[in-house]
């Protein structure tokens, strides 16, 4: 199923093409979930904190290759909509090498480092063996999520959204169904969440590299496409790794505040584990509609089509606005509903942290809503550098903020939870002022 964006209605277009990238990585984030449950509620406290840190690493450590991906897909995308087909598919081959290479590299660094990495990210001592182990078997799955990452940002590249979001629903019931074997019946503990987890990749990995090679015919590349090509790499390379930084700059600041949070101990680390599970649900649809927007942009971009750009992002921000109050308005009023999906009722220090943290955070969804629109709008006009300035000013003052803030002693925490909202305000405000003074070179129409 390949949709064509550079015509129809823009906005019925976007959330139809959008809606398959939601539901997929809302399915994705309930098989994060389910780790975080079950460990939670039949592991402890300790073992839930060991998740939490592990998933920020993990975050990192993919980011870098889901940022090539995504970087990659704009590429193809663009030379979609100049309907450049040879070309999108040496492109397509030149990537997946250079992509593949990346991969082992991060994997291979990330064993080499584990022991280093627990150091530092500031785990607490209680957590740090539970957070070892579970690594050492999650670093395995390194692999299959840049394979499922690669081939899901071909197909979505030419509007094909729903095959991913198949092969996605089969690894998350998979996930969820082994999490509880690994862990209720045979009592592996936190090793049986982490098999679960690489097992249920290397299934989405392996059924998306079938499927492309079998089905998507139009799309494979032939010998002929199979060459270095000098401009097209460089193309590529220029793309997917401004992405990359971006990503990994937004995750590595991420990952900063959480060994800041981790300092306050395991209780609070804990909480921390459960809030980043809530946040990443309510405001993931925001995201992926600002994914699908990359893809929006990327087509008409190509197209030659600026006033359809246009448009588009002033229908985005309307539809990605709705959709992050609602989120709002749920995450507040059922806060203490949410974090007892994670926490035991007698856990009564943690779920009181993350109460405090989703009713400040959660006011102000609407802000990281318009930053995906903006991450989208300038990775697809393939000024991804624009990109990392916002991430740079999103997460860098969250970072200050969040460390010069929690060392006040009336402040605390309190800082380290306000200057999320903070960040996202101030990196809105520089990339539409951005794009508000340069839009005609922006879109080529001078």
């Amino acid at each position: 199923m390949q949709v064509d964006l550079t015509d129809g209605r823009i906005g019925r277009s976007i959330i139809l093409f959008s809606l398959p990238m939601i539901v997929g990585n809302l399915l994705q984030q309930l098989y994060n979930i389910a780790d975080t449950l079950i460990v939670g509620r039949t592991i402890g406290a300790v073992a839930l904190s060991a998740v939490g840190s592990a998933y920020a690493l993990m975050v990192l450590l993919t980011s870098v290759l889901l940022g090539l991906c995504m970087g990659s897909g704009v590429v193809f995308a663009q030379l979609y909509g100049r309907k450049e087909h040879d070309r999108m598919k040496t492109s397509i081959v030149n990537a997946f090498v250079f992509i593949m290479l990346v991969s082992a590299v991060i994997t291979a660094a990330a064993f080499l480092l584990l022991d280093h990495l627990i150091v530092w990210l500031h785990i607490p001592k209680e957590a740090a063996p539970f957070t070892k182990e579970y690594l050492f078997i999650i670093f395995f799955g390194i692999f299959f999520v840049c394979i499922y990452n690669f081939f899901s940002s071909v197909l979505r590249s030419i509007g094909n959204t729903v095959t991913p979001l198949v092969f996605l629903a089969v690894s998350a019931v998979l996930n969820i169904i082994l999490d509880v074997v690994f862990i209720l019946k045979f009592g592996m503990g936190i090793a049986g969440a982490a098999w679960a987890t690489v097992t249920a990749q290397g299934v989405s990995a392996v059924l998306i590299t079938v499927y492309f090679f079998s089905k998507a015919g139009d799309l494979c590349p032939k010998r002929c496409h199979m060459y270095y090509s000098r401009e097209l790499l460089g193309m590529i390379i220029n793309n997917s790794t401004l992405t990359a930084i971006q990503q990994s700059i937004m995750n590595l600041g991420i990952l900063m505040v959480q060994g800041l949070v981790n300092s306050f101990g395991f209780l609070t680390s804990a909480a921390f584990a459960a809030v980043v599970k809530i946040d990443a649900f309510a405001y993931m649809p925001a995201q992926d509609f600002g994914n699908a927007f990359t893809t929006y942009i990327a087509q008409n971009y190509g197209a030659g089509k600026p006033d359809r750009i246009k448009k588009g992002l002033r229908s985005a921000v309307f539809i990605s606005i709705g959709f992050c109050a609602a989120a709002s308005v749920i995450v507040v009023a059922f806060a203490r509903q949410l974090m007892l999906i994670f926490i035991k009722p007698q856990e009564t220090e943690i779920i009181a942290v993350g109460v405090q943290y989703l009713h400040i955070v959660g006011c102000f969804y609407a802000g990281i809503g318009i930053l995906f629109l903006l991450y989208g709008l300038y990775r697809g006009l393939g000024r991804s550098g624009v990109s990392i300035w916002l991430t740079v000013i999103s997460l860098g003052s969250r970072v200050v903020l969040a460390y010069a803030l929690s060392s006040v002693p009336v402040i605390g925490l309190l800082g380290i939870w306000w200057a999320v909202p903070i960040g996202w305000a101030l990196a809105d405000m520089f990339g539409l002022l951005y794009f508000a003074c340069r839009k005609k070179r922006l879109l080529l129409e001078e």
